[in-house]
Order: C-alpha cells, then structure tokens, then sequence
C-alpha cells in the first residue's frame, strides 16, 4: 500500500505517473488527428461525419473516455505537483547564465506551456466536445460537427486560438515525447536516437495537421 501511495506523491512515483499519462495522452492525440484530418477528403464532410460518428457512439471509445479525462487529470495534476515541489525547494532562483546550450528554454517552461494547452483544452471542449456530448444525451442524437468547424472557423479569432494552441502543443511534445521514455527508465545509446526522432516528427506532424484544419477552412481551401 505504502509503495502504491508512493507511487502518487514521491517526485519519482509523480514523473513516472506523468510519463505514463503523458504516453496515453500521446496515444490519442494520434487518434484525434487521424479522424479530424478525413476533413481534408474534401467531400463535404461526408467522410469525417463517419469518422466523427464512430468515434461518438463506439462503447469502446465512449469508455475510453473516462479513461482519457482521469489521464488528463492525472497528468495536470501531478504536474502542477512537480512544478510547486521544485519552486519550493529552491526559494531563491539560481543565477543562469544568459546561455544555457544544454537546457532548451521550452524544457524548462513545460508548466507555462501546459498552462496554456490546459486554457487551449478548454476552449476547444467547449466549442465541441461537451455540446455535441449534451446534445447526444438530451437528444439521442449527434450535432452537425462538420458543419460547426466551419461555422467557429469562419471566425479569425477562433482561428488564432488554435494556431496558438498548436504551437504550444508542437514546444510541449517536443520535449514531452523524449522525457516520457526518460522518465520510464527507457533510455539507452543504441535506441536514444530513435526516440528522439520518433519524437520530434511526432511534435511536427501532429500540431502540423491540427494547424492546417482551421487555416484550410478559414481560406476555403475546403469546404
């Protein structure tokens, strides 16, 4: 029991918790690209609304869900731990050099960057997850999904958002996607470099693609 709670609230139980959230969160990040990227079949939303349909009425899928939140949660959670652990061990900031060649500045402000996917997160819930999931529970049936992303994308502020919320999801894997095997104890000389492009072309494609559906919309390059 002791050694399940420490797995919960030492630093090394919080990062090995938040690789392993980190990892499923990965894992469904490539999902949620897969499906919203059928928009770019470019057939009126014929082959997204099906994509969209299985994703929503799957029992596997809409079980994963919950599972999906609890890891969300979890990862928020304990990063937030982590960050208030490390500031409270050292009140008095160190004195870094002007040039850390060694430390990338987006490793050190994986908080402020989860901050903002976190706010990002919540906007986007908003415009579609949790109306099409309320609408689905009133009703029995879905909303229009397709129709909605050109309707919020039609607006260039909602475009900025998130053209902002993929940049800073594209900084967070980068650097995300490697600690998470680091924090597992996978780390060797002869894979290292496999990861470390596994994860840098994650960090490219998947933000790249989630950056050019509300572009490709706002512009009409589809419709």
């Amino acid at each position: 029991m002791k050694s399940f709670y420490n797995t919960f609230t030492s630093s090394l139980g919080r990062k090995f918790t938040m690789a392993l959230s980190g990892l499923f969160l990965i894992s469904f990040l490539l999902v949620h690209m897969s499906v919203n990227a059928l928009i770019f079949y470019n057939d009126g939303g014929a082959t997204f609304t099906i994509g969209a349909h299985f994703m929503a009425t799957n029992p596997v899928i809409r079980t994963l869900e919950i599972v999906l939140i609890v890891g969300f949660v979890l990862h928020i959670v304990q990063g937030l731990l982590l960050w208030k652990k490390n500031r409270d061990a050292r009140p008095i900031k160190y004195a870094y050099p002007l040039a850390t060649p060694k430390i990338k500045w987006y490793s050190k402000s994986m908080t402020l960057l989860g901050t903002l996917l976190l706010l990002f997160l919540v906007i986007h819930t908003s415009n579609f997850w949790i109306p099409n999931r309320i609408h689905q529970f009133r009703y029995d049936e879905e909303l229009p999904l397709y129709d909605l992303m050109l309707e919020k994308f039609s607006n260039p502020l909602e475009v900025l958002v998130y053209l902002f919320g993929c940049v800073s999801l594209f900084w967070h894997l980068l650097h995300g996607f490697t600690s998470a095997f680091t924090s597992l104890g996978i780390s060797h000389r002869r894979y290292n470099g496999f990861i470390k492009w596994m994860g840098t072309s994650f960090s490219v494609i998947v933000p790249l693609v989630l950056f050019l559906m509300p572009l490709s919309i706002y512009f009409k390059w589809i419709n």
